[in-house]
């Protein structure tokens, strides 16, 4: 089953480029030094006489491949050659201050002045440096880019200092390195009660996973209490732990000991005497839907003014509904997919524009079984992406309300006709 509906997206004239990207990635092994170059594009204003440039700008970055959140790890950059080509000789003390976005957080590296000799038509060429940058915290499991955001150079001339300023076209750049973030240890938890109910004298099979091998206990609690009722059981190297215990006492949860909460609800039947009256209640499944079906209101991006470079425009898409309430263990997962930027009544067309998105999902209901995630930053096509999901809870129950919406981005080309576009953003639920 799935459910779509569609979101306008108008974009004024204008133009723009696209620099929405990020991953999720597991970190295993020893982590080793990777060395990135990537050609920036940059816009560099220099002091006067100097005229400033634009042009290519290749960042050649050596990262560690691994870490944890919180590392502070080193850095080496090298800025390449700059567009920026002095008009006169010189000899200047140079320092380089090197503004990277290191995921979420923006971080300066500084480099150790450089005594340098300009020399007149000969592009200036700072010499590589290293410092260190901080991993964020909350990084844990993903891969974490780093992007250029500013480029300063002080040049000192006989105590006069004079800065030559690079942006990167767009800001911030396509990622220059990437650091993979170790995710957490994953805690013991009690999976699964086979049966989860009983008389006195049942025999209950206890699962679990993330144990270390070996032998195991169980346990039978009552009000946060132990009974006093314990089993035996082993975990294999795979982590996966099977404990056998006979439930005689009233109990209402039973765990592996070791596993942390929520343990795994159990229902003690005492047998009463009398005339028996069963009691049948139906649940029948809701629907998984997103909403609203008629659409949202057109995303309004305002407008841009062509000066013959590409430009960047954001906004933010109006939050979606997501309810599921099929009662069972499904997972789902929201996906996007857009038409081309058009102009119906004029015939015109933007075929290089590029929208992107760096997706958000939150619970709205405090009851809901389920959480979810946010899918990856990054450009929306015709091929479907992954918006974001809710995990299929192999034995437990899932489901919810959730709340999906995102920052949006635009990327235009220099050059195109002066028009009002649009695109029609579809978003679908499987």
């Amino acid at each position: 089953m799935s459910t779509t509906f569609r979101r306008r997206v108008l974009a004024g004239t204008g133009a723009l480029s696209l620099a929405l990207t990020g991953a999720v990635v597991g970190l295993s092994g020893t982590a080793q030094a990777a060395t990135k170059t990537t050609p920036v594009q940059v816009d560099c204003v220099a002091p006067p006489p100097q005229a400033g440039a634009s042009g290519i700008q290749n960042y050649t970055v050596t990262l560690p491949d691994g870490a944890k959140a919180g590392d502070v790890v080193p850095i080496t950059i090298d800025p390449g050659a700059s567009p920026v080509v002095p008009g006169f000789s010189v000899t200047t003390v140079n320092t380089s201050k090197i503004t990277l976005k290191v995921g979420s957080t923006t971080q300066t590296v500084v480099s150790p002045p450089e005594t340098v000799s300009v020399v007149a038509g000969q592009p200036l060429d700072p010499a590589p440096f290293s410092g260190t940058v901080k991993i964020p915290d909350g990084s844990e499991g993903t891969t974490v880019s780093v992007a250029l955001d500013l480029a300063v150079t002080d040049a000192n001339l006989g105590g006069s200092v004079f800065t030559t300023t690079c942006t990167p076209n767009p800001r911030p750049s396509a990622a220059v390195g990437s650091v993979a973030v170790e995710a957490l240890p994953k805690d013991p938890v009690t999976t699964k009660l086979t049966p989860n109910s009983g008389k006195a004298g049942q025999e209950v099979v206890v699962t679990g996973a993330n144990f270390p091998a070996g032998a195991v206990t169980c346990s039978a609690l009552r009000n946060g209490t132990p009974t006093g009722e314990t089993g035996s059981g082993t975990a294999t190297a795979a982590g996966v732990a099977t404990c056998n215990i006979v439930v005689n006492l009233a109990a209402d949860e039973i765990k592996i000991d070791g596993s942390i909460t929520p343990y795994k609800a159990y229902v003690f039947i005492v047998d009463q005497p009398g005339v028996k009256n069963p009691v049948d209640v139906e649940v029948l499944p809701g629907p998984l839907a997103i909403g609203p079906q008629a659409g949202n209101p057109a995303v309004d991006f305002g407008k841009v003014t062509i000066n013959g470079k590409a430009q960047s425009v954001v906004g933010q898409f109006t939050a979606m509904a997501v309810q599921d309430f099929r009662g069972g263990t499904l997972g789902w997962d929201v996906s996007a997919t857009r038409t081309p930027f058009l102009n119906e009544a004029t015939g015109h067309s933007m075929a290089k524009a590029q929208l992107g998105i760096q997706p958000t999902c939150k619970v709205t209901n405090a009851d809901s079984p389920s959480t979810c995630s946010a899918g990856a930053p990054g450009a929306i096509s015709d091929t479907p992406m992954k918006i974001a999901s809710q995990a299929a809870g192999g034995d437990d129950l899932t489901g919810g309300e959730f709340e999906i919406g995102g920052a949006g981005m635009i990327h235009l080309p220099p050059f195109m006709f002066a028009d009002t576009y649009q695109s029609v953003v579809t978003f679908s639920i499987a």
